[in-house]
């Protein structure tokens, strides 16, 4: 049975991620910050609960050990957990660097005790929740859509490193999905569902789908994609559309 690793499952994403994992025949293993949430979703789907910070460089050797001796070995890791934290420039420092943090050097250090074995073996499946605002940006949050920003740029440096050693590499990027980060939202909750707000499990859905496949880019909200397009070939009429939101936004008081 393949062996799975879901980093922030604990809520939201991640949570509906294991479930249909597990749902679909693979062993779990659940990590979360949230030590309680971590141990009820693992009671429910049948998992195995490491708690623990999945960013920082002892939290991330000591999960991947404590996967390795639950799976055997990790067949496929979900680099879930991420933040948003500060609004405009007046983000202070510590934002931006728990934001790099979590969102960033996660990822890397993950990769960094994954990727022998999976060289050794040929194979490996390196799953990062990363974001629209990876591919566009997120009006208000400098410090997420930089570092999604970045989550991405090191997935794609994966895939194109790895791929022909057999290393897939994807990126899920939703827009709106209901969680606790979309409740937290305020005035930037009316862009965030222009389209449409998915449930966690719809975004799951869509991952197990896309887990049949070895394409890069997973996108819930399928629009997302013209919009990545616009962005790469017209992209002053993209700012000037995104700038027209931010306008929105200044008129309803919300600070850029």
């Amino acid at each position: 049975m393949t062996g799975v690793v879901v980093t922030g499952a604990g809520h939201g994403i991640g949570r509906a991620l294991a479930t249909r994992l597990a749902a679909g025949g693979m062993r779990v293993v659940v990590n979360d910050l949230d030590a309680d949430a971590a141990h009820q979703v693992a009671a429910d789907i049948g998992g195995y609960a490491v708690p623990g910070d999945a960013a920082a460089e002892a939290g991330v050797a000591a999960l991947v050990a404590a996967a390795r001796e639950h799976l055997g070995s990790i067949d496929i890791w979900f680099g879930n957990a991420g933040l948003d934290r500060g609004l405009g420039l007046d983000a202070a420092e510590e934002d931006w660097a728990i934001a790099h943090e979590v969102n960033v050097m996660a990822h890397v250090r993950a990769a960094r005790l994954l990727m022998p074995d999976w060289l050794a073996a040929g194979r490996g499946r390196y799953v990062v929740t990363a974001s629209a605002a990876g591919l566009l940006t997120m009006l208000g949050s400098p410090a997420y859509s930089v570092t999604k920003h970045a989550a991405v740029a090191f997935a794609e440096w994966l895939s194109a490193t790895y791929r022909h050693r057999g290393i897939v590499v994807q990126a899920i990027c939703p827009q709106g999905v209901r969680t606790r980060m979309l409740e937290e939202a305020g005035p930037l909750t009316e862009i965030l569902t222009r389209d449409s707000a998915l449930s966690p499990e719809q975004v799951a859905e869509e991952v197990w789908r896309a887990l049949q496949t070895e394409e890069f880019l997973v996108l819930p909200h399928p629009e997302v994609a013209g919009y990545y397009a616009t962005r790469a070939t017209d992209t002053d009429r993209w700012l000037t559309g995104m700038n027209h939101l931010q306008q929105q936004l200044d008129a309803k008081g919300a600070t850029g």
